[in-house]
C-alpha cells in the first residue's frame, strides 16, 4: 500500500471500485480500507465525483501503458492486442473494462466519470491506428474502430462466459479483417 494519503485513496478507491461498482462502494468504505482520514480525503478530492475522475484517469495511464507494453511483448502488431486481451480475460480478478463499467453505472453522457471514461475509449482507438498506420494497413483510422468494437465485444463476452476464449475469436474476425485490405462499412446510425 502506497505510504502517501492521495495514492492510498487512489489505490483503495481503483480496487474497489472495479470489483464491486462505483454506486456501491461509499466514501466511508475507502476511508476505512485505505486507512486515509475524511479531512485528508477532502483535502485531495472535494468530493467522490473528483475521486471517481482521479481514478479513472490513473487507470486511463496505467491501462494503455500496460497494454503497449504488452502489444510489444506478443510481436508489436495490432493483432496483439487481442493476444494482450486474452492474458487480462484469464486473471481471476477480471471484472471486464473498468471504463466500460463506468459508462453503463454513470448513464449520464454529460457526466466527467462518463466523459474520461469515454476519452479513455478514444485514446484506444488512436493507439489501434496508430499501430495499423506503422503496420502499412491502408485505411487505419476506420479500422481503428472496427478493431476497437471487436475489443470491446469480447470483453463483455468475456465476462459473461468467464473465459479468454472470446479475445481469440475476436482476434481471428480482426485477421480477417485485415487481410482483406478493405476498409470496414461505416454503418449507418439509427
Amino acid at each position: 500500500m502506497p505510504r502517501n494519503a492521495r495514492e492510498r485513496l487512489l489505490a483503495t478507491a481503483e480496487e474497489l471500485f472495479y470489483a464491486e461498482g462505483i454506486k456501491s462502494v461509499g466514501v466511508e468504505r475507502i476511508l476505512t480500507v485505505s486507512g486515509v482520514g475524511r479531512a485528508s480525503l477532502y483535502r485531495h478530492f472535494p468530493g467522490k465525483d473528483d475521486l471517481v475522475v482521479a481514478v479513472l484517469r490513473r487507470r486511463d495511464e496505467h491501462w494503455r501503458a500496460w497494454m503497449a507494453e504488452r502489444v510489444n511483448a506478443l510481436g508489436g502488431g495490432p493483432l496483439s492486442v487481442f493476444d494482450a486481451l486474452a492474458e487480462r480475460f484469464a486473471r481471476a480478478d477480471f471484472r471486464g473494462c473498468a471504463f466500460i463499467n463506468t459508462m453503463v453505472e454513470s448513464a449520464d453522457p454529460d457526466s466527467p466519470a462518463h466523459l474520461v471514461a469515454a476519452e479513455h475509449k478514444e485514446r484506444v482507438v488512436s493507439y489501434i491506428a496508430r499501430l495499423l498506420a506503422e503496420s502499412g494497413h491502408p485505411h487505419a483510422d476506420e479500422t481503428a474502430r472496427a478493431l476497437a468494437l471487436l475489443m470491446d465485444g469480447a470483453i463483455v463476452t468475456a465476462v459473461r462466459e468467464r473465459t479468454p476464449a472470446p479475445a481469440g475469436r475476436a482476434r481471428a474476425v480482426a485477421a480477417a479483417l485485415l487481410a482483406s485490405g478493405s476498409s470496414p462499412s461505416p454503418g449507418t446510425d439509427n
